[in-house]
């Protein structure tokens, strides 16, 4: 079982760049893959990125050439980098750690991009 807690979202002009970063309550290195999905007002929640402990990543094509996941396994932290942000990528960013046959997820961080 791990615990996680997003922090890093807010208000950001399009164009701009926010850094979220989701904290675990013990070692994420034996955690495989780990990931960022995003939920917007109305729609279902979608994935953004995963990575795993070998350091393999994918990406949503809507973010791809954007965003940038990363994760320090000696700080137990995951990271996504977040540039050119456009208001589309307006949500709630969750943070999620795939112990099978589990699912561990934060609590969510908003980030709204104005026009």
């Amino acid at each position: 079982q791990v615990q996680l807690v997003e922090s890093g979202g807010g208000v950001v002009q399009a164009g701009g760049s926010l850094r979220l970063s989701c904290a675990g309550s013990r070692s994420i290195f034996s955690i495989n893959v780990m990931g960022w999905y995003r939920q917007a007002p109305g729609k279902q929640r979608e994935l953004v990125a995963t990575i795993t402990s070998g350091g393999t990543t994918t990406y949503a094509d809507s973010v791809k050439g954007r965003f940038t996941i990363d994760r320090d396994n000696a700080k137990n932290t995951l990271y996504l980098q977040m540039n050119s942000l456009k208001p589309e990528d307006t949500a709630v960013y969750f943070c999620n750690a795939q112990l099978p046959p589990w699912h561990f997820w934060g609590q969510g961080t908003q980030v709204t991009v104005s026009s």
